[in-house]
């Protein structure tokens, strides 16, 4: 969604559009979007009045929403919709007087995002850390929240330690990380009871690219993160027959295929999966007002480069976020 948040504002904007923070954790991403016009920004302060400005999907303070909105001529908040679920439960939680553990990675864009929606009554645990900095004022009034990127077993650790020390707390009925995290966390588990090595294709600051690399050791399999091909020592292959590879949620499709590639297999490649992904977020609401209200303007250009589609906002369920990338005029 937020990938081809960001195409349509490089396709109705002429260049620089400016993004808060990188749209998603993947150096080829961000380098494609660099190429197309974008400039991404650690401060709001640093887009020029007027200018349009997006919001990352990791999730922004409601005050960098607020100066983003009265600086830019458009803002369109990408966030996650399961990020914006996390905000809305810590918001609800510190209304009731509740102290919160926050299971994240410090520094982390959503950690500081969802941190921020409740300044005072959260507190961040990194998944590695105990509980034992943690005193809420009162120990019946306790809630978890997590970064929705983690480790299964890091939520799993950290769950099982604050539901011991407080038999009342509050947690989301379902859990709060990501199904695009958790499915492939569970194909990796899968991959490593099948090879000895797994190769995982992301970005170094993405946290479900590095979940995914300790998932694959954890289950007995020895796992290297690659950005791309130029990554792959060939000395890793040695004593491997077969090796696995895999991606973070925001690698593009054509970095696994090169990665394939540059592994080059002997007797071919097996693909092996655990589920089907059909979830389906919308375009932000913002967005989609405004390509609808200039729709006689782009709707030719676009629509004729996905051939078969109703128009660009009605087919947009249709096409996926590496199309999305393949639309953008990089020189």
């Amino acid at each position: 969604m937020a990938i081809k948040a960001l195409t349509w504002m490089v396709q109705v904007f002429e260049p620089p559009v400016y993004c808060y923070h990188e749209i998603v954790h993947n150096a080829a991403v961000v380098d494609a979007f660099e190429r197309a016009g974008v400039i991404f920004v650690e401060h709001v302060d640093e887009v020029p009045e007027g200018r349009p400005v997006m919001l990352s999907a990791h999730g922004s303070a409601p005050e960098v929403v607020a100066a983003a909105r009265g600086r830019a001529a458009v803002m369109v908040d990408a966030v996650c919709p399961l990020v914006t679920k996390v905000h809305h439960d810590v918001r609800r939680m510190a209304n009731k007087g509740y102290d919160i553990i926050y299971v994240g990675h410090a520094g982390h864009d959503e950690a500081k995002g969802a941190v921020a929606q409740a300044k005072g009554s959260v507190t961040l645990v990194d998944p590695d850390d105990s509980l034992a900095d943690f005193h809420p004022r009162d120990t019946s009034k306790v809630a978890l929240a997590a970064q929705t990127t983690l480790g299964q077993f890091e939520w799993e650790d950290i769950l099982s330690a604050a539901t011991s020390a407080f038999p009342g707390l509050h947690t989301a009925r379902k859990s709060d990380l990501c199904y695009a995290t958790t499915n492939r966390q569970a194909a990796t588990i899968a991959l490593a009871q099948q090879v000895s090595l797994v190769l995982v294709v992301g970005s170094r600051n993405s946290s479900n690219t590095q979940a995914l690399v300790r998932v694959a050791k954890l289950h007995g399999a020895a796992a290297y993160r690659v950005d791309g091909p130029g990554d792959v020592d060939p000395a890793w292959l040695d004593d491997h027959d077969v090796v696995g590879v895999t991606a973070g949620a925001s690698a593009p499709d054509q970095r696994v295929q090169e990665v394939i590639a540059a592994i080059n297999p002997t007797n071919g490649v097996d693909v092996l999966a655990v589920s089907d992904e059909d979830e389906y977020f919308p375009l932000p609401p913002s967005l989609r007002k405004l390509i609808l209200s200039l729709q006689y303007l782009v709707e030719g250009a676009v629509a004729a480069r996905l051939p078969g589609q109703t128009g660009p906002i009605q087919g947009d369920r249709a096409h996926s976020a590496t199309e999305s990338l393949g639309l953008l005029d990089i020189p």
